[in-house]
């Protein structure tokens, strides 16, 4: 029988949510109260992890006796870190940008037992070679995707599939926000058996 602790995962992100939903597990949601703000000079891989462990860290307090996930990300060309583009413009200027590029995503995930007082916590990196891509063909997916809330300014699970060349990586979760194979890793060490034989209906509390 498994166990009967509660999870929660620290972040109010939709797709965040709906990988977590993948797992057949019953969780609950709750958002961290942290600064996201990257430090002076820090390298993209550090970042994620930092702040995935500060949002887990921050929900655990919380939740006492939960299992916490943490996660975050950024995607990064040459070290140089890729915000979400918030608009139509920035978009279409970020993807001209990226044309021919090979942007690597970094995804930080960390998982509390806040009752056995365990961490663990890893960056998984992903990556992305675009294509060389025309104007039009910019304008056409951005009307249809709208992802301006995409680091990147691409839905790597819609059409922005269409955008690419090639990918590369252990993981193709991670790419969308949360590395479903690391964390089932950790999960079955923290005692919660994956595949589980929880019923579909989710928590969002």
């Amino acid at each position: 029988m498994a166990t009967a602790r509660p999870l929660v995962l620290a972040s109010t992100s939709s797709y965040r949510k709906a990988l977590l939903q993948r797992l057949g597990v019953v969780f609950q949601t709750a958002a961290p109260r942290i600064d996201e703000s990257p430090l002076s000079g820090e390298a993209p891989e550090a970042m994620v992890a930092r702040l995935a462990a500060a949002k887990a860290a921050d929900v655990a307090r919380d939740h006492p006796a939960a299992l916490v996930i943490g996660s975050d990300q950024c995607a990064a060309v040459g070290g140089r870190i890729l915000g979400k583009p918030g608009s139509h413009e920035r978009a279409s200027e970020q993807l001209a940008a990226l044309s021919g590029q090979r942007v690597v995503f970094y995804t930080g995930l960390c998982l509390i037992d806040s009752a056995g007082n365990r961490q663990w916590l890893e960056t998984v990196p992903y990556a992305v070679e675009m294509r060389s891509l025309a104007s039009e063909e910019i304008e056409r997916y951005l009307r249809v995707d709208r992802p301006y809330d995409c680091a990147g300014s691409f839905r790597s699970e819609g059409l922005g599939i269409s955008l690419f060349r090639r990918m590369e990586g252990d993981d193709p979760t991670a790419l969308i926000g949360l590395p479903l194979i690391r964390l089932c890793d950790w999960l079955r060490e923290a005692g919660l058996p994956i595949p589980s034989q929880a019923p579909p209906e989710q928590s969002a509390g």
